[in-house]
Formats: structure tokens, C-alpha cells, sequence
């Protein structure tokens, strides 16, 4: 099986000559998953499942060569990286810019307390990317400290996106919101259509292609969202209410 672009498939196709591959990869199950616990800045560990989650997506993406792998200083996030990373033989960088959300007053609690305590109010978080829970940040504020680490990664890695290695991504391995975040500020979508982006399962991946010429700040399109290593996981598991 190739795991690698198929040249006739125009959601991959090189329409420049710099076309720089970006993998966002969300962490494995914890136990607040299930639980449907809320967790943002919270330190909390993979659960059993979230290691073989992460162990068996990591088989995957190591299939696409990865040239660099960059972590949230997360637990959950970066034990994830540190399995793509004994796959490929890559060391991990963490940037705490990259952490989750700060869901404020409402870590720790389950979506069911949060709802009791402010009736609607993750109805309205989800749908208005400038809205901030209690204590928090909102989805706006999110964005504007983790794409500076896409920014800079795009100044700092000349040979991104062509050369000998044209096709190996850089993988950012972070969390649910931000990557959804991080994906509508890279495609300067609307801060209103936002919410557009629905729920990324646990081990699932985004990518992003940015083309370019050289010189030039690159056009970032969206090529795959919540793509899964469909052996990980159960129907229900992409839920967009699990932080």
C-alpha cells in the first residue's frame, strides 16, 4: 500500500514549485475523552486505548517520511509525538504554543456540569470563534499564538517543499481546537464560517499544502480533514465536544 501523493489526484497536485506539506495530528483517547471531561490546559495522560491509537497512526504517517515532527508540551500530545517519533527515528520539539484551548473555569468539568452551571453556552462557543468561555480563550485568541509556529517553521526550513524531499510533511501533533484553529487561520477563512470545521477524532490528521513560489508567502489549501487509521477507532469518536 503507497501512503504517498497519487500524482493524478488534483487535491495534491503541485501547482508551484514549492509546495509545502503540514500535518496536524490531534493526540490519542484519554481518559477525559471518555469521560467527556473537559481539559484545555490540563496535564492529562493517553489512556491504555490512547496508546495503541497512537502507536498504530504512527505506523502511518512515519509511510510519508516526515521531516521534522513539533509537539504541544502536553502530556497527552506530546506521548503521542513520541510515538511517530520512534517510527521514524525523529527526535520531537515541543512549543507550549501549540497547547489546547484554555477552556478557564471550565477544565475539569463534563460537558453535562458545564451545560447545568451555563445553559447554552457551549452551543454559542461553537458557534462564534470569538467568544471565551470564563477564564478563558477563544478560538481567535488560539490562532493568533500557535500560526506564528507555522510562520516560522515556513521561514526557517528553506528546502521545505521541494528539493530532494519535496513530499515529506512537517507534523505538528497538538489538540482538537487549535488544529482547528490553526487550519481556518491558515486558510483566512471568515472568522464567522469558522465553526465550518467540524470535530477531529482522536489520531486523526488534517493537511495542509502551502504553494508558493520562491520569495513568496505561501497559499495555504486544505487537502485531507480528520483523515483516520480506520482500525483505531469506533464511529462515535469523532466528537466535537471533547477537548
Amino acid at each position: 500500500m503507497s501512503f504517498g501523493p497519487d500524482e493524478g489526484d488534483t487535491s495534491v497536485e503541485r501547482l508551484t514549485p514549492i509546495v509545502r506539506r503540514l500535518v496536524l495530528f490531534r493526540h490519542g483517547q484519554t481518559e477525559y475523552n471518555v469521560a467527556r471531561r473537559m481539559q484545555g490546559h490540563l496535564n492529562t495522560e493517553l489512556s491504555e486505548a490512547g496508546v495503541a491509537q497512537a502507536a498504530r497512526a504512527a505506523k502511518v504517517l512515519a509511510a510519508r517520511s516526515p521531516r521534522m515532527i513539533l509537539s504541544s508540551d502536553l502530556n497527552r500530545a506530546y506521548d503521542t509525538a513520541l510515538a511517530l517519533g520512534a517510527e521514524t527515528g525523529l527526535d520531537v520539539i515541543t512549543d507550549s504554543r501549540l497547547r489546547e484551548t484554555h477552556l478557564g473555569y471550565w477544565q475539569g468539568l463534563t460537558h453535562h456540569e458545564v451545560d447545568a452551571a451555563m445553559p447554552g453556552a457551549r452551543r454559542i462557543w461553537r458557534d462564534d470563534a470569538t467568544w471565551t468561555p470564563p477564564g478563558g480563550e477563544s478560538r481567535v485568541d488560539v490562532a493568533a499564538r500557535a500560526v506564528p509556529v507555522v510562520t516560522e517553521l515556513v521561514d526557517e526550513i528553506r528546502d521545505w517543499g521541494q528539493g530532494d524531499r519535496p513530499e515529506s510533511p512537517v507534523v505538528l501533533v497538538a489538540h482538537g481546537g487549535v488544529i482547528a484553529a490553526m487550519t481556518a487561520r491558515l486558510l483566512d477563512l471568515p472568522v464567522a464560517n469558522w465553526p465550518v470545521l467540524g470535530g477531529l477524532a482522536n489520531t486523526s490528521w488534517v493537511q495542509l499544502s502551502g504553494h508558493s513560489l520562491p520569495g513568496e508567502k505561501p497559499t495555504w489549501r486544505l487537502d485531507v480533514w480528520n483523515a483516520l487509521d480506520v482500525w483505531n477507532h469506533a464511529p462515535d469518536t469523532a466528537d466535537p465536544g471533547v477537548q
